[in-house]
């Protein structure tokens, strides 16, 4: 995501949504704890559970959904889930892990919806599917949007463009609470930066989003103020402030 994907929270504490984003919902915002409505709702045959926590496969994604508050038992639970020295990102709630669990990364987010994105098809982006992981990883480490995993693909549509055969951008689908879509994996090779690729995946991925009748949205590390000012420039405005956080569960991996 784009810069979503990077691992961050102390900010952890969602901030109040602006003037009417949340306002006449029934019940709380699907955005306001985003991984847990997708892994409850359109990602819940990849749901794996232990207790209150959720997870995603580890070859999928590294976020976990933790319950709106969390106590000893929920850690526990994590604990559970993951096994010894594994490491549980957690973004969208109040979550203070126990003094014995190693912080990895911990700051501040934004949440970003959809208010006017110019979506529309692209003729030269094409579907990226199993067969373009390989190449799909390699743009990645070159890029380093964020996590990007062996099956992540399995989340929702990828979009890449290729020049000469060679995969040079990319942009796709994270996470899916009901009503709403996550665009994310966004990234450009260095050599053609500046050509206006991303933004016409963007678009591109945002079409295919409202043509099922769902909203874009997709998140920023708060310090990347480049990011978050070019999509606004393409017609996303600031829903909330929010954060990610890295842990380690406690102890040493079996084997």
């Amino acid at each position: 995501m784009p810069v979503p994907d990077a691992l961050i929270p102390d900010a952890l504490v969602p901030g109040p949504p602006p003037a009417g984003a949340s306002r006449g919902q029934a019940g709380p915002h699907p955005l306001d704890n985003a991984v847990r409505a997708a892994l409850l709702g359109p990602h819940a045959h990849l749901a794996e559970r232990q207790g209150r926590v959720l997870r995603y496969p580890a070859d999928v994604s590294p976020f976990i959904a933790l319950p709106d508050r969390s106590d000893e038992s929920v850690w526990r639970d994590v604990a559970t889930l993951l096994g010894p020295g594994a490491v549980a990102v957690v973004t969208g709630v109040r979550a203070t892990p126990p003094p014995d669990w190693e912080v990895l990364m911990n700051g501040g987010g934004v949440q970003l919806v959809d208010e006017g994105v110019a979506a529309a098809p692209d003729a030269e982006a094409v579907s990226l599917g199993y067969a373009d992981v390989p190449e799909m990883l390699d743009l990645v480490a070159r890029t380093q949007p964020g996590p990007f995993l062996p099956r992540t693909v399995t989340l929702g549509s990828y979009l890449g463009i290729r020049r000469g055969g060679r995969l040079v951008a990319m942009a796709g689908e994270r996470l899916h609470p009901p009503g709403w879509t996550e665009i994310s994996a966004v990234c450009t090779d260095p050599e053609h930066r500046g050509e206006g690729l991303a933004t016409r995946l963007v678009h591109a991925v945002a079409a295919g989003i409202r043509a099922r009748g769902e909203t874009p949205f997709l998140h920023a590390a708060a310090s990347n103020t480049n990011a978050i000012r070019l999509y606004e420039s393409l017609g996303f405005r600031l829903r909330r402030e929010t954060g990610f956080l890295a842990v380690r569960v406690p102890g040493t991996p079996a084997g």
